[in-house]
């Protein structure tokens, strides 16, 4: 399968479109992808099932368009998303950092 740049539109391999992956945001649930053709940033929603591209509204991302990956899957976690298609996964990580107290353990 193919997938679109929306600013080129070129079409990607599955493999060329995820490793272009690159800081996801848990708090919006996005993660930052740029275009290996033309250099365009988008931020893009993964759901299972499809890619969701929009724009930020505030503390809120606003999926506008979207496109269907049969088989895609995701799973979150605190400072990664991970990515599953076709038996591969790709991981992308947070640039946040956990707030005060998270991860500190008692002595």
């Amino acid at each position: 399968m193919l997938l679109p740049c929306l600013a080129c539109d070129c079409r990607l391999r599955s493999d060329e479109y995820f490793d272009a992956c690159h800081d996801y945001n848990r708090a919006r649930d996005v993660v930052m992808w740029t275009c290996p053709r033309c250099g365009n940033r988008d931020e893009i929603r993964v759901f299972p099932g499809e890619l969701g591209f929009g724009y930020a509204r505030g503390r809120r991302f606003d999926v506008q368009d979207r496109v269907p990956v049969p088989g895609l899957r995701r799973h979150r976690y605190e400072l990664r998303l991970e990515i599953c298609l076709d038996g591969r996964v790709w991981r992308v990580l947070s640039r946040e950092l956990p707030g005060p107290g998270v991860g500190a353990t008692a002595s």
